[in-house]
């Protein structure tokens, strides 16, 4: 994993767990499935693709403190 990545995991678990029931954080290991990063034009990592409505809404790409998270996803969290 890269070092963003590994800072990013407990933020997004943090942030799953404060929204649950609202939304669903899933994460994708671009090395297993690169395909499916491909598909998805995924090319820096750790990216946050978000859906809404099976489509795509926001692309995040690199670490984001929480409240940052928050601020950037406010809009398509309510």
């Amino acid at each position: 994993w890269c070092g963003p990545c590994r800072m990013m995991a407990p933020v997004l678990d943090k942030f799953a767990a404060e929204y649950d029931g609202e939304i669903q954080v899933l994460k994708l290991d671009v090395d297993e499935n690169q395909n499916t990063a491909a598909e998805y034009g995924i090319m820096s990592i750790p990216t946050l693709a978000v859906f809404k409505d099976g489509k795509e809404v926001k692309r995040l790409i690199g670490y984001l403190p929480l409240e940052q998270l928050k601020y950037q996803l406010y809009a398509h969290i309510n």
